[in-house]
């Protein structure tokens, strides 16, 4: 799919995605990865959910974003709460939802200049 969105310019913006793949200003990543609206961490360690650990998220905590939204792949799933733990602690919310549902939030939040993280896997 792809998605089109003219505002919050100089912000990394989704501008698609299908299986097995993520648009972030036109460019395709195949691999999981982190958006925000001023940084771009392509290659996430994480192929697919049930590897994910807190440990993956502690570069998110370093750049504090107001929340991140967690793309869980194909099939929406919720975090043990160990994971999300400093999260919650730093007070950083997390959302857990599909990775198509992450992408389409993400540029809504983006063009209200939220500083929000789209953890997305792939």
């Amino acid at each position: 799919m792809k998605l089109h969105l003219t505002q919050a310019a100089g912000s990394h913006l989704i501008t698609g995605y299908d299986k097995g793949w993520v648009e972030v200003n036109h460019t395709r990543h195949e691999q999981s990865l982190i958006v925000l609206p001023a940084a771009l961490l392509p290659g996430w360690q994480v192929s697919n959910f049930d590897q994910l650990a807190a440990g993956h998220f502690t570069e998110l905590l370093a750049l504090k974003p107001e929340l991140i939204l967690l793309g869980t792949g194909h099939q929406h799933r919720f975090l043990h709460p160990s994971i999300s733990r400093e999260l919650i602690a730093a007070g950083i919310s997390i959302e857990c939802m599909t990775t198509e549902a992450a992408c389409r939030t993400y540029n809504i939040l983006v063009a209200e200049s939220r500083h929000v993280a789209a953890a997305l896997i792939v």
